[in-house]
């Protein structure tokens, strides 16, 4: 099953796609997306009880896609330098040499740097002049719990969807640590929907891929990540409880700007399109703040 956050016709709503991109409403089984996530296996059964019956779907190009959760309980958990090559690619650029991390590293993102499909990042020069792209899967925890073991966490999680971890490099260096650099407004583009786990058998071997203006510029599989999901679910929970509707980036491959010869970074008129094989693609414009004024 396929779930969106869509907006039609000045109500926000929730719904599921058909087989033949049609948006069944939700509303009757469940307020907003975390509602239905925290509601379990009873409410995704009611749910796919209602999918069932295809009454009064509406044609997918009549809606206006939002981030399948617009509004997270808290932070979005991170990994970073998850993948062997962008370990590397990173550490190279920072100036640290050829360094694999031995054990997860994590930060977080604030909840306002969500945003929405097809809605653009807002570069403020007097803020950042180095913004990034980052392609990435996320995971969406559906039960939660703490303590939870790698050979059960994989019953946790509710579903995936695409991430953009835009990301201020020149913050990061000012400030020597993620977050800040992690979470200007708007950078984290999410979506375009998410993929239920039950759709969604295999996360671990997913081709994945972040264009800028339709040129390649990471290519990846999730099947190369250095810890799995099991793995991070494992680590993120243990001595802290994960709530239903939390979301897990869970590290992007390498091709990131920053680490370029000569470095690159997004500029306004840039369209950032993040691609995961069997879930969609999250496109992402990039504009400037004077022409977002006007």
């Amino acid at each position: 099953m396929r779930l969106v956050t869509y907006e039609w016709a000045g109500r926000v709503s929730i719904g599921a796609l058909t087989a033949a991109d049609g948006v069944v409403d939700l509303a009757p089984i469940a307020p907003d997306m975390n509602a239905l996530i925290a509601a379990g296996a009873a409410g995704m059964a009611q749910a796919a009880a209602w999918v069932a019956q295809e009454e009064g779907a509406r044609p997918l190009h009549e809606v206006r896609l939002l981030a399948p959760l617009p509004f997270p309980r808290r932070n979005i958990f991170c990994l970073g330098r998850n993948y062997a090559e962008h370990a590397r690619e990173s550490a190279a650029a920072w100036g640290q040499g050829d360094h694999v991390p031995a054990f997860p590293v994590i930060f977080t993102k604030a909840t306002t740097t969500i945003n929405h499909p097809d809605t653009p990042f807002i570069i403020d020069p007097q803020v950042s002049t180095q913004i990034d792209w980052e392609a990435e899967l996320a995971v969406i925890i559906g039960r939660g719990g703490k303590n939870i073991p790698p050979a059960q966490a994989m019953s946790h999680v509710f579903g995936y969807t695409c991430l953009n971890d835009l990301s201020a490099r020149d913050l990061q260096r000012q400030h020597q640590q993620y977050f800040k650099g992690k979470s200007l407004d708007g950078a984290c583009p999410l979506g375009p929907w998410i993929v239920t786990a039950a759709a969604l058998p295999d996360p671990h071997h997913l081709h994945i891929e972040c264009r800028v203006n339709g040129q390649v510029k990471q290519k990846g599989n999730t099947g190369q990540m250095i810890f799995d999901i099991p793995h991070i679910i494992a680590t993120l929970s243990r001595g802290m409880t994960l709530l239903p509707g939390d979301i897990i980036a869970t590290g992007t491959p390498s091709g990131v700007g920053f680490a370029r010869t000569p470095p690159e970074f997004l500029q306004p008129g840039d369209l950032v399109e993040v691609e995961i094989e069997n879930i969609g693609t999250l496109r992402t414009p990039i504009a400037h703040a004077r022409s977002a004024a006007a």
